[in-house]
């Protein structure tokens, strides 16, 4: 039987919705920017230097704050939202649905922290690969310097730290709400969805993956943040509940902005490009190897919390749409 939300919508429906949402959200994000943007640029500027008064605006420390909350209203409208609104529409107002689940164990969080941990030095090398892989590819280069120099300056504009107080709303605003909106976009949404319809566990990891990537806007980084999305999908599946994933991944935001916050009090210079320690080839074959153990007891100590996740789930749809069919969904979850 062909798989069909609550509500009745198969799966074109469901994508078609998420993708028609998510559209909506970026324009809504792109005009919140722009009027926030235009708000700080002093009055009687000439309409024919608006653009450069613009990047003053969006580069000058003193907005440094009003650029970060604008950051997490920009994630908010383009992720949050969107699948927010899906879940109303195609399913029902239970939080389940996007895989917000109670049944998770401290266990579970350790180990998905020391996978991904593993994930990102496993992925090292292919960044490397991406730049040989562009010299085929001269066209692309421009394009590429272009968007790592636009991610560099965002760095540098949201590491402007000055003390303690900024460092903790910056834990919540850059790391933890990113952190929840595109888990509970990308895991939560599209994979979960992906999932029950094609009932192909890495067919939708992925594609959710491969959208994962594309939203960070890095040609050279693309590689890299495919395999995190990888490992970050492949545990929502094990794990069948998406706070694993915000936990994981709030943890790698937080490390990530604790080193700059870290060198910004010692009064180090913060070069974004070297904030990524090189691996040499043995330490990456060492981070696959503890990457394949940390996995196999990964799944051992989710397996309970996701079947019962999995029950809740089935539950749930039958009690909501007693004539539908989601249990063939689960299929391939029992089998692995």
């Amino acid at each position: 039987m062909e798989y069909k939300s609550v509500k009745g919508y198969n799966g074109w429906g469901q994508i078609g919705f998420l993708i028609m949402f998510t559209g909506i959200g970026f324009i809504l994000a792109m005009v919140a920017q722009i009027v926030v943007a235009f708000s700080l640029i002093p009055k009687g500027t000439e309409l024919n230097k608006m653009g450069d008064a613009l990047m003053q605006v969006m580069t000058n420390p003193a907005h440094v704050n009003a650029m970060r909350v604008m950051q997490v209203v920009s994630t908010l409208l383009m992720l949050a939202l969107p699948a927010w609104v899906f879940m109303r529409l195609c399913h029902s107002r239970h939080w389940l649905w996007l895989g917000f689940s109670k049944y998770l164990n401290a266990k579970q969080v350790v180990l998905g922290i020391v996978l991904i941990f593993c994930a990102n030095v496993a992925s090292q090398p292919f960044a490397d690969v991406t730049k040989s892989l562009l010299q085929w590819f001269p066209g692309m280069i421009k394009t590429a310097d272009a968007l790592e120099k636009a991610y560099m300056d965002g760095i540098m504009m949201m590491s402007n730290l000055t003390g303690w107080g900024e460092y903790f709303i910056s834990i919540i605003i850059i790391a933890f709400f990113p952190a929840v909106f595109e888990e509970m976009f990308f895991r939560g949404a599209l994979q979960n969805t992906l999932h029950r319809w094609w009932k192909n566990d890495w067919a939708a990891i992925i594609v959710a993956s491969i959208a994962f990537s594309i939203i960070h806007f890095s040609i050279y980084l693309f590689l890299s943040r495919f395999l995190l999305g990888m490992a970050l999908g492949w545990l929502f599946f094990k794990s069948r509940n998406v706070w694993i994933g915000v936990f994981i991944h709030f943890v790698n935001n937080t490390i990530a902005l604790t080193q700059v916050f870290y060198l910004k009090q010692t009064g180090s210079k913060i070069d974004p490009a070297k904030l990524e320690t090189d691996t040499p080839w043995w330490g990456v074959l060492i981070g696959v190897a503890v990457l394949i153990v940390t996995a196999v007891l990964f799944e051992r100590v989710s397996t309970s919390n996701a079947n019962t996740i999995r029950i809740k789930e089935e539950s749930l749809y039958a009690q909501l749409n007693p004539f539908g069919n989601i249990a063939s969904s689960f299929q391939t979850n029992n089998n692995s």
